[in-house]
């Protein structure tokens, strides 16, 4: 397990770099340019900047999180094409300074939904909270200017240029179903996945997060029968998966270890964070403390333990502790406890293996 941290850049990021490097086992950032629109291709010179600013910590920049795929893409539209020409081009200019692995989703509008960034926890930290009943009777713009009011930073997923044109998109989606989304989404890989390949860039899907339809929005990545349908678009190693502990365990149907199983030669990125189920759909991110939340950590950790995974990993979403002023899930100090609990489990695992021997 290669243990990586989410970086959201100089300047839009509280977390330096110089704090990252203190996290033991940390060897690269998660990175992306988050200023530049969906759609748009990355500049050389930007992204060198960002590989300059690794290098100075010893870091790699092996995993991008994301390359966001413009909505046209999603949609099927006859400009699809442009874009995807220029999703290529970036793919390309990520190669050339040695990435690895691009975290990409297909989540039409929102790639997540949270009702609260802020929600008390027992013991008076806070966390991303999805209330299900709330999110029935919310507008959604009124909740664009929620999450856009709680922070000065940016929020990947909720970018001014695509929300601007709220109304025109769920518009557009209004008679997209899963099928065509489906569709849009084999289309898109046919195209990418061979060049990908040839640049030795693995793509890996997020899951839906929430794993359901929300807004009414359609939603194709749910579960372990979605993925099993993904892996099978284009049957080829750089097409591949982000697991998310966090996402699929939203709802507990989902057999988060079990996937891992399944699917560990697909798994090209591991996202690790527990979600404690409230009910009917609601829930709220704690610790990743297999006992504070609804997801077995100790299970998924040592499920990627038993099958030899080799591939990145990083805590997900952390609560906001200690006072700690930081972008809704993205603070240092619950991410690096994160880390510390995940490799006791590795280490514990690689003791207990040693013994066997």
């Amino acid at each position: 397990m290669r243990m990586v941290f989410r970086w959201f850049g100089e300047g839009n990021d509280q977390v330096p770099l110089q704090h990252i490097k203190q996290i033991p086992g940390v060897e690269g950032i998660v990175w992306a340019l988050h200023d530049i629109p969906a759609g748009e291709p990355w500049p050389t010179d930007r992204i060198k900047e960002v590989k300059q600013q690794a290098d100075q910590f010893g870091f790699h920049i092996d995993v991008v999180e994301s390359v966001n795929i413009h909505e046209d893409i999603k949609l099927g539209l006859p400009t699809r094409d442009k874009y995807i020409k220029h999703y290529i081009t970036t793919i390309k200019r990520l190669a050339e300074v040695g990435v690895k692995v691009v975290c990409y989703n297909f989540m039409p509008v929102f790639d997540w939904t949270r009702t609260e960034l802020f929600e008390k926890l027992g013991d008076g930290s806070t966390a991303l909270f999805f209330d299900n009943e709330k999110i029935k009777d919310i507008d959604p713009m009124e909740l664009v200017e929620k999450i856009s009011s709680n922070t000065s930073v940016t929020m990947p997923g909720w970018e001014p240029e695509r929300l601007k044109s709220l109304a025109k998109l769920f518009e557009q989606y209004e008679h997209v179903t899963e099928e065509n989304l489906w569709s849009n989404l084999q289309y898109f890989l046919e195209k990418v996945i061979p060049v990908a390949e040839q640049h030795d860039v693995k793509l890996a899907i997020h899951p839906d997060d929430p794993p359901w339809s929300v807004f009414g929005l359609p939603r194709i990545m749910k579960n372990r029968d979605d993925v099993e349908r993904l892996l099978n678009l284009v049957s080829n190693p750089y097409n591949g998966l982000t697991m998310c502990s966090g996402a699929f365990g939203a709802d507990p149907k989902n057999n988060v270890p079990d996937m891992v199983n399944e699917f560990i030669d697909r798994i090209h990125f591991a996202h690790i964070r527990n979600v404690k189920n409230k009910g009917n759909k609601s829930f709220i991110e704690t610790s990743h403390r297999a006992s504070d939340g609804s997801v077995d950590i100790c299970d998924v950790v040592k499920a990627y333990h038993e099958n030899g995974f080799t591939g990145y990993a990083r805590p997900d979403h952390g609560r906001h502790i200690w006072d700690e002023k930081c972008r809704p899930g993205y603070g240092l100090y619950d991410r690096a406890l994160g880390i510390m609990y995940l490799w006791g489990i590795w280490d514990s695992l690689e003791r207990s293996k040693k013994v066997e021997a």
